[in-house]
């Protein structure tokens, strides 16, 4: 595993680095100690896992609030996805900037997303599997969202489609202030 600074403030790409022989690969995915050596202090408290049985479903973009932030790590287990994660810490000199690449099983990378970053996806195939490890418990209360179609964060979504399919709650989060 090699972890990569992204330009963002707060997101890390951790690259595999699969072992091939005969039999197939191995790879470690998560090393907490290189991920705290280089990153954030980074605890396993959950693990979760969304199923989306249709190409261009999108989820998010989701965060909690302070102090209920979440670090977490996102992998795809199946399938194809745009992930993003956007800086939502106002201090932050990459304030309301985003960064998105592609996960798959095939190319087994994650993102690791600091506790201020709101994080969604779109997937780009069918029967896509997506992964967290959390290093904080959800908290009802401190659930937040952006809108993922905010012009102030102005995220590009790949290959636009006129029917995505989202939540009722994604829908309703409201545009921030201009």
């Amino acid at each position: 595993m090699r972890i990569v600074e992204t330009p963002i403030n707060g997101i890390w790409a951790l690259k595999a680095t699969p072992l091939i022989d005969e039999r197939g690969w191995f790879a470690r995915l998560v090393d907490v100690d290189e991920i705290s050596a280089h990153a954030l202090p980074f605890t396993i408290v959950q693990a979760n896992a969304s199923f989306n049985a249709k190409r261009d479903t999108l989820r998010g973009l989701h965060y909690q609030a302070e102090p209920h932030g979440e670090v977490k790590i996102v992998r795809c287990t199946a399938g194809v996805i745009f992930d993003v994660g956007v800086d939502i810490d106002p201090a932050s000199p990459t304030y309301l900037q985003w960064h998105g690449c592609e996960l798959s099983s095939d190319n087994h990378d994650a993102l690791l997303l600091g506790p201020r970053i709101a994080h969604g996806f779109q997937t780009l195939s069918d029967n896509a599997e997506v992964h967290y490890l959390m290093g904080a418990p959800y908290i009802a209360a401190a659930q937040r969202g952006l809108r993922w179609d905010d012009p102030q964060v102005g995220i590009t979504w790949p290959d636009p489609i006129s029917e995505r399919i989202l939540s009722d709650r994604d829908l309703e989060f409201p545009l921030l202030p201009a």
